[in-house]
């Protein structure tokens, strides 16, 4: 049989349409409605609204509307009808295209219509980066035909998605979204390490090490550059490729090779490590009471708070920490958001109400349309008034830029350290009929003070220096305390301290 090329079928009509199915019998799956009966019909009504309601606060959470239909049967193609009830895409589309008649492609295929529909109605971009959105389904479908594995096909999909011109919005298999899942949940089976993509050179690259972990005891540090998996190059891998890897079966191991930071460009730096897999509870806050002298020679107890990933437990797990630490006399903080890649971006704004008081702006979001929609809170209570210093980085990204720039903007926090990374996109998250997720951005965000964030980043108020030490009494304590800890020798937490201390001999708190 000759197989029939993809064909779409859009009505300029936004009103409900009637779609012959025969001789096809109809799967639908949606987000709302899902069965697995397989019923014959003869048409299929779709109803749309025109009206749909409109929520800033639950654009961060999720966006899921509309439905798939999927049309199915043993002949050479499928019927596929979409329906959107976004006042952009009032109406319905009918697609034909050739079925695989490899199952596991076959399963794929509508899970590229899934992500097509998800991204053709909440998209950031309308234009889908100047491109014909819908001739874009029907090449996909046309490639992913004579494939014979779901490995190949999901290729496919991700080089449809890459299209947008948007690294943030792409699918990841099922196996991928579980140790996604896992690491946001705050429990995994692994080595206890934290890896990112340096944006400069592409590299995978340790950001961090939870306490006690396989990583940390065997000497990994901040900087390294992961080279090898179990013998594998990591080469175009991405982070959570590479996590995947190195999570496994507590009882196990994994074989690691990695440059030292200090000499990245020599061979001779590259070590071989083993290293034991174990049950690895995530905190995403590490935390610290630095004792401090004041320049009029009084004690003051500084709370040193590292904020390592906004999971769901980051937002409790401040709070608690903030009040132990009140609680233990602490009269000045210190919030360090170096090199945390994000993560859920509720939690960050949940992570800034611990702060703040009142009904303050937390962040602006534009949707696709350009309407721009302030995000509030609602009568609220910080947990401490005491003054607040926040330091930043270069790796600092997306719910942490959130956060500063909500501390920041609404007079909270002074900014110390490097300007970050500059993701001001917020996405949806979003699991489809086969276990893979598809990350879309659907909106981009601006700080309270309407600065834009998105491949700009937030300049700090001070930068982290020991230039910023200027008298010899400053410099002669940064020498004594590299001695005592290297928390304490961190020169940006001695600019820190510097700042707390000026905010202090005004009276001021923040």
């Amino acid at each position: 049989m000759e197989l029939l090329s993809p064909k779409l079928i859009s009505p300029k009509s936004p009103t409900p349409t009637s779609l012959q199915l025969l001789p096809h019998r109809l799967w639908c799956s949606s987000r709302f409605f899902t069965t697995k009966k397989l019923i014959p019909c003869a048409s299929y009504h779709i109803k749309t609204d025109s009206n749909p309601p409109s929520n800033a606060q639950h654009l961060i959470q999720s966006i899921s509307k509309g439905f798939l239909g999927f049309a199915t049967a043993a002949a050479a193609t499928a019927l596929v009808s979409i329906c959107c009830d976004s006042p952009a895409f009032a109406e319905s589309l009918t697609v034909a295209f050739p079925v695989s008649r490899a199952p596991e492609v076959n399963t794929v295929q509508r899970t590229l219509v899934e992500a097509w529909g998800l991204i053709r109605e909440t998209f950031v971009d309308p234009t889908f980066n100047h491109q014909d959105w819908d001739s874009k389904l029907q090449q996909t479908m046309v490639e992913m035909f004579p494939l014979r594995s779901a490995d190949a096909a999901y290729t496919k999909i991700s080089g449809m998605l890459s299209t947008l011109g948007d690294p943030f919005t792409r699918i990841i298999s099922p196996k991928e979204y579980q140790s996604f899942r896992i690491g946001s949940d705050g429990n995994l089976q692994g080595v206890g390490i934290f890896i990112s993509v340096e944006p400069r050179t592409g590299h995978l690259v340790v950001l961090s090490c939870v306490e006690g972990s396989p990583a940390a005891r065997a000497g990994i540090h901040e900087g390294d550059e992961l080279v090898e998996i179990n013998g594998e190059r990591l080469d175009g891998v991405d982070s959570e490729a590479a996590a995947l890897r190195l999570r496994g079966r507590a009882g196990t191991s994994v074989t690691v090779k990695l440059h030292s930071e200090k000499d990245i460009q020599s061979d001779s730096t590259i070590r071989e490590v083993n290293l034991p897999r174990e049950y690895i509870k995530l905190s995403p806050i590490s935390r610290a009471i630095i004792p401090h002298k004041t320049p009029d020679g009084r004690l003051l107890k500084t709370g040193y708070v590292k904020l390592s990933a906004f999971s769901q437990t980051a937002a409790a797990d401040m709070e608690n920490t903030i009040y132990e630490m009140e609680n233990q006399g602490v009269q000045s903080y210190i919030l360090d958001l170096r090199n945390n890649p994000g993560g859920l971006v509720k939690a960050g704004l949940d992570v800034a109400q611990i702060w703040l008081d009142g009904d303050e702006t937390l962040v602006n979001t534009i949707d696709r349309e350009g309407n721009m929609s302030p995000i509030n809170m609602i009568n609220g209570h910080a947990v401490t008034h005491d003054p607040l210093v926040v330091l930043v980085n270069e790796r600092s990204a997306s719910a942490s830029e959130i956060l500063a720039g909500a501390l920041h903007d609404n007079g909270r926090a002074i900014l110390v350290g490097h300007k970050t990374f500059g993701k001001g996109k917020i996405q949806s998250v979003t699991e489809l009929h086969d276990g893979s997720a598809l990350f879309v951005t659907v909106a981009k965000y601006l700080s309270p003070a309407l600065h834009d964030i998105d491949q700009v980043g937030i300049t700090p108020d001070v930068q982290c220096t020991t230039d910023m030490l200027n008298s010899p009494k400053e410099l002669s304590l940064l020498k004594e305390k590299s001695s005592v800890s290297s928390l304490e020798a961190d020169s940006c937490i001695m600019v820190a301290e510097h700042e707390l201390d000026i905010q202090d001999s005004k009276g001021t708190a923040s």
